[in-house]
């Protein structure tokens, strides 16, 4: 249960201050609506703002600099809603027209009158904004924190058995926290399911999509038989279209190495053949997501023996701007090779840095092994 916040008038205090008459409307009028917080904090903006004012004026610009209305027009900006903001913003207007009449406009400042006005454009973008999410303060980009690290919870794997080894690297384009690759996966006994999801755009832009498809597809995976088709049914049903959206599917048995792999316009999954020392390109295939009401997928299945592996990822691995995509497969391909002198988990993260050098796009690697 969360705690309540604090009240803004201590109890003690506030008993002693209802037993003054003239007091007790001013203490109802603070305490009043459901924005007492915003009127109260606006009154205490307002009244240190015209103090500042004069003080400025009247004591010395050396310890009450005009300056000092910057931070008063930032926490107005951070906190308050926008017409209560609008009404500060006037404050500081007049407390530094007071000061200007008194001292002279030369002493203000046209670097400062420049600086405030800047400060007091961006205080209202801030308010506007803050105002259509219905957050305070900071609260907003906490709630992008917290989804944030959502979408990196759900990029983790279940634990395997000891006989089996994972590693994942997600890699967002431009450094960004959001891109629009994720993973999602469940463990049911000895069946993993994973899912590699693309949706189309890269970075900030594709991250807001990809975090509210990753909590239905999240919930679909494990639950339904016919994973990708659900998916499909989901995006097809929505007014707005979602943009392309590709997937790969893995289902694997962790008792017997029997996997199934379904696709959806994703990239191939590669397969490592320990006995033949190779690659293998899987035959599965099918439409991107939400394109067409019944999706057909050409699964692939397969045995996992010791000393194989399986790699899925996303297109931003083999595609380069100018380059056909198949030899960005074949360099990948190539690449993987060093893999297996170096072993899998030290080698993934080496291998997503080299195929995405020279390029900015979201790009993301699941391999899974059976040493």
């Amino acid at each position: 249960m969360s705690s309540r916040p604090a009240p803004l008038i201590p109890p003690r205090l506030r008993a002693i201050l209802v037993r003054i008459p003239f007091l007790v409307p001013i203490v109802r009028f603070l305490r009043r609506g459901p924005l007492a917080r915003d009127r109260n904090l606006l009154i205490t903006l307002s009244v240190l703002t015209l103090l500042l004012g004069v003080l400025a004026a009247r004591v010395s610009t050396e310890w009450f600099s005009p300056s000092l209305f910057i931070l008063v027009t930032l926490v107005g900006g951070l906190q308050l809603r926008l017409r209560s903001l609008a009404v500060l913003l006037g404050a500081v207007c007049v407390a530094l027209g007071y000061v200007a009449v008194v001292l002279g406009v030369r002493d203000v400042g046209p670097g400062m009158l420049v600086t405030l006005g800047f400060t007091m454009v961006l205080a209202l973008l801030m308010a506007r904004t803050r105002g259509k999410l219905g957050v305070q303060g900071l609260r907003g980009d906490v709630m992008l924190l917290e989804l944030r690290d959502r979408l990196k919870r759900q990029g983790d794997l279940p634990a395997l058995p000891k006989d089996w080894g994972h590693r994942v690297v997600l890699k967002q384009a431009g450094g960004s926290s959001f891109g629009g690759d994720f993973l999602v996966s469940t463990r049911n006994g000895p069946i993993l399911e994973v899912a590699l999801v693309d949706v189309s755009g890269k970075g900030v832009d594709a991250g807001t999509r990809a975090l509210m498809l990753s909590g239905t597809f999240g919930g679909l995976l494990g639950s339904v038989e016919s994973f990708l088709p659900a998916c499909n049914a989901y995006l097809h049903r929505q007014p707005e279209g979602e943009g392309f959206v590709t997937a790969v599917h893995l289902r694997l048995d962790l008792s017997t190495g029997a996997y199934v792999i379904t696709s959806a316009g994703h990239p191939p999954v590669v397969k490592f053949d320990a006995g033949r020392g190779t690659w293998q390109v899987s035959a599965a295939k099918g439409v991107v997501l939400g394109v067409v009401p019944d999706l057909h997928c050409e699964p692939d299945s397969g045995v996992l023996r010791r000393g194989d592996a399986l790699m899925l990822y996303t297109d931003g691995l083999i595609e380069q701007p100018g380059r056909d995509i198949d030899s960005g497969l074949d360099r990948l391909l190539g690449e993987a090779e060093r893999l297996v002198p170096s072993g899998f988990h030290d080698g993934a993260r080496p291998l997503v840095n080299s195929m995405s050098a020279g390029h900015n796009d979201d790009c993301a690697l699941i391999l899974i092994w059976r040493p």
